[in-house]
């Protein structure tokens, strides 16, 4: 079993930065590949980024060039730096960890952003 504790989020004006962090627990050795999903209001949950053990990053359209994901070497905790916010990155943000047959997600934590 794994469990995701995030930490950060909260309220940033547009064109502001946000780090959110979220730290692995249990059978992290299972998990292949760790991740962050958003959800707005009324919306899907949606892909923001997604790293591997390998280090390979991935990003949403929207996230590049703005946000980063990285991971520390013992794989236990991810991190996503996000600049140049903008009201429409407004969501609940999801840790999210998969691997060994099972998809993890975290508690979720809000992120404001106002114009």
């Amino acid at each position: 079993q794994v469990q995701l504790v995030e930490s950060g989020g909260g309220l940033v004006q547009a064109g502001g930065s946000l780090r959110l962090s979220c730290a692995a627990h249990g059978s992290i050795r299972v998990i292949a590949a760790m991740g962050w999903y958003r959800q707005a209001p009324g919306k899907q949950r949606e892909l923001v980024a997604l790293i591997t053990n390998g280090g390979s990053p991935n990003y949403a359209e929207f996230a590049k060039g703005r946000f980063t994901i990285s991971r520390d070497s013992a794989k236990i905790t991810v991190s996503l730096q996000m600049n140049s916010l903008k009201p429409e990155d407004t969501a609940v943000y999801y840790c999210a960890g998969g691997g060994g047959g099972g998809f993890y997600w975290g508690q979720g934590t809000q992120v404001t952003v106002s114009s």
